[in-house]
């Protein structure tokens, strides 16, 4: 969901870094354009393992059961999924797949920060066939042990199939793990298990091994080692207008940074020594205080300054554009 960053603040932030995403590729797992006019909110990212460089996406509220499949190679939906068997999705912010082959869908925003007391994750196989499906899904109750929260990433681990979802708060949130196996018909309580920056979105790389989790301006790296967080390192991440999602490509050599709007771009960016490199796509470094200053680890005193000063050019960006229009008014 649209946050304290605007449209016109976003412009201004991608003139001032000079980081306007690069060209999209001709081929599978390259950056593209999201073509198709239905997706407008573009909220969480997945990338298919059994159908290679398609990504499964969803808008953000007020669209009803739906899941996409977007081909990569033309920024095209060639599957539209129907979700039956659940109730009204109110936020649905992530998407993540599983070891078991289904897709886990996160009916987890929460823009009053509290006013749910329980939020719901709905899960379905993922299609063998891409085509235009209605399929039953499971929907699972979720409740958090420390009380009701905002969230927009959900994370299901590549190897032990638990869930984990982090909170979003400016402030600094929590990273939240499920029981071992999420069941119907009872409450499943997702219990505080470390602490992340304002998080947007996350993934897990393929081998499980680093917890990779984004935000507004920046994106960091996390060891992730019998459910804990270690250690974390800055990530190369893109600036976009409404930083939404992020996925690991299916084969792990990068990974995929989505944004909200029209016709909005998914960037590549390439991983080299598990950290995003920006490979061909030459996208900024970026990041807002937050996320740099409450990993987990070691972060560096170099990535706090980097997101220092990008936080001065957001507001300087945004303080420009809000000088312009009460001039041009006063014109």
């Amino acid at each position: 969901m649209p946050s304290y960053l605007t449209v016109s603040g976003a412009v201004a932030l991608l003139l001032l870094a000079g980081a306007a995403p690069a060209v999209a590729g001709d081929g599978a797992d390259q950056s593209f354009t999201i073509e198709d006019p239905r997706i407008t909110e573009s909220s969480g990212l997945a990338a298919s393992r059994t159908h290679p460089g398609i990504y499964w996406t969803h808008n953000d509220s007020d669209d009803g059961p739906y899941v996409y499949a977007v081909d990569s190679r033309t920024g095209k939906t060639v599957a539209t999924i129907t979700m039956k068997g659940v109730g009204e999705p109110r936020d649905v912010e992530a998407i993540s797949l599983g070891p078991d082959g289904d897709l886990y869908v996160g009916d987890i925003g929460d823009n009053l920060n509290g006013s749910w007391d329980h939020v719901w994750i709905y899960r379905f196989p993922e299609p063998k066939e891409l085509k235009d499906a209605t399929v039953r899904a499971t929907q699972f109750d979720v409740k958090y042990a420390d009380g009701p929260r905002n969230a927009e990433a959900l994370m299901v681990h590549p190897k032990t199939g638990r869930v984990y979802i982090a909170s979003k708060n400016e402030d600094g949130g929590g990273l939240y793990e499920g029981p071992e196996k999420l069941t119907t018909g009872a409450v499943n309580v997702f219990r505080r298990v470390g602490e992340v920056p304002w998080v947007t979105d996350g993934a897990f790389s393929p081998d499980g091994k680093e917890l990779v989790l984004r935000s507004y301006f920046s994106a960091r790296g996390y060891v992730f080692e019998n459910g804990r967080l270690g250690a974390d390192h800055a990530i190369s991440a893109p600036l976009q207008r409404q930083a939404e999602s992020v996925t690991y490509t299916a084969d792990g050599s990068a990974l995929m940074f989505g944004s909200e709007g029209k016709q909005s771009d998914v960037v590549r960016v390439d991983v080299e020594n598990g950290r995003g490199s920006g490979g061909g796509q030459s996208p900024s470094r970026g990041g807002d205080s937050s996320a740099s200053s409450a990993g987990a680890g070691s972060g560096g005193s170099g990535d706090v300054k980097g997101t220092t000063l990008t936080g001065v050019l957001v507001l300087a960006g945004i303080g420009f554009l809000v000088f312009m229009g009460r001039r041009r008014k006063g014109n």
